[in-house]
């Protein structure tokens, strides 16, 4: 028996293994996949959720140390770039020249260091023993900005005319202590009406070099400074006792010392003299710590040269006539009286 024979397609075996799935079969592989997903998303979901919240977490740990680390040495440098200088007080006017610069209530002008960030006085450190300098400013500097380079404010320092003194004269340098300094006796010797801007500041600067830390000047506000040229102004030597008392030395005229003595009716240099000799301490407390111990005997000699008239005054003792206490013309002891002296010289004097 002869086997029949196949009729020959031109395929190998292999071929037909490779014969391509049923469309059918393929769309039931898809969606058995698509199922076997959806089950596994409520399992996978939050443990990815998981390991990317770790590593964002670790991440953003490691730049937030960075940060720190970088801001921290940041804000040491910049703490130490915005320490400045600062006037406490302002400036009682009007200015004359060859008048004691002060504050307005009569004190010594007070300078100190702060901390541009907190404003708080810089009280240790070397920087709060700093040795300042105090110039003379341009009255239009930086009007509407407290911002400038150093440059600017070196600029901006008004020297004297030519052939004419230093423009500010005094105690031009002090120094800071615990971060505060008082400024000492200074005036000017020149007006401001020769300016750009017809006026002046004051302004303050640190002569130390802290290793190249900048600390940012001081400025006061503009102000005009005016002559005392004249009779109007000038100091008599010797006074009177007829003198407006601020005729003194170191009394200006409507200057904070003069405004004090006025409000106690000290008007005339006989009136200063008086309360001089009759309760000095009274007198010293209302001129103020704003006079210092120099200024306050200064002031005080110059009173005591006056001319005094011939003017005598006696006082008895409340039911005593025995003695008596002889004053001057301003109050001061001159010597001793008995009853019979004073008979003997009323009678003198009628003959």
């Amino acid at each position: 028996m002869s086997l029949k024979r196949r009729p020959d397609d031109g395929k190998t075996p292999d071929d037909k293994r490779r014969k391509p799935p049923p469309f059918s079969s393929v769309v039931r592989d898809v969606m058995r996949l698509q199922s076997l997903g959806h089950l596994l998303e409520p399992i996978l979901e939050p443990l990815v959720r998981k390991v990317v919240k770790e590593e964002v977490e670790a991440a953003l740990k490691r730049h937030l140390t960075c940060m720190k680390q970088t801001c921290g040495k940041e804000l040491h440098t910049t703490e130490l770039r915005n320490l400045q200088l600062q006037f406490e007080n302002s400036i009682s006017l009007p200015v004359f020249t060859g008048g004691r610069i002060e504050g307005e209530d009569g004190s010594n002008l007070r300078i100190s260091l702060v901390d541009g960030l907190t404003g708080e006085v810089v009280c240790t450190g070397p920087e709060s023993m700093a040795k300042v300098e105090i110039v003379v400013l341009e009255g239009d500097f930086e009007e509407e900005s407290d911002i400038w380079m150093p440059e600017e404010f070196k600029s901006n320092i008004v020297r004297e005319r030519e052939g004419k003194k230093p423009l500010l004269t005094g105690d031009v340098i002090l120094y800071l202590k615990d971060g505060v300094g008082m400024v000492g006796e200074i005036s000017y010797t020149d007006n401001s009406s020769w300016t750009r801007s017809r006026r002046f500041r004051l302004g303050a600067r640190v002569v130390d070099n802290f290793d190249g830390v900048r600390i940012r000047e001081a400025k006061t506000e503009s102000f005009i400074v005016r002559d005392h040229r004249g009779e109007l102004y000038k100091k008599h030597h010797p006074p009177s006792m007829s003198d407006e008392v601020w005729r003194l030395e170191k009394i200006g005229k409507d200057g904070a010392f003069h405004k004090r003595l006025s409000r106690e009716k000290i008007l005339t240099v006989r009136e200063f003299l008086t309360l001089l000799n009759l309760d000095p301490a009274k007198l010293r407390s209302i001129l103020g710590t704003g006079m210092s111990a120099k200024m306050w005997e200064v002031t005080v000699e110059h009173a005591r040269t006056c001319v005094l008239d011939t003017t005598r005054h006696v006082y008895f003792p409340p039911n005593s006539q025995q003695h008596g206490v002889v004053f001057n013309a301003v109050g001061q002891v001159t010597g001793l009286l008995s009853e019979c002296e004073l008979r003997l010289k009323t009678q003198f004097l009628m003959h």
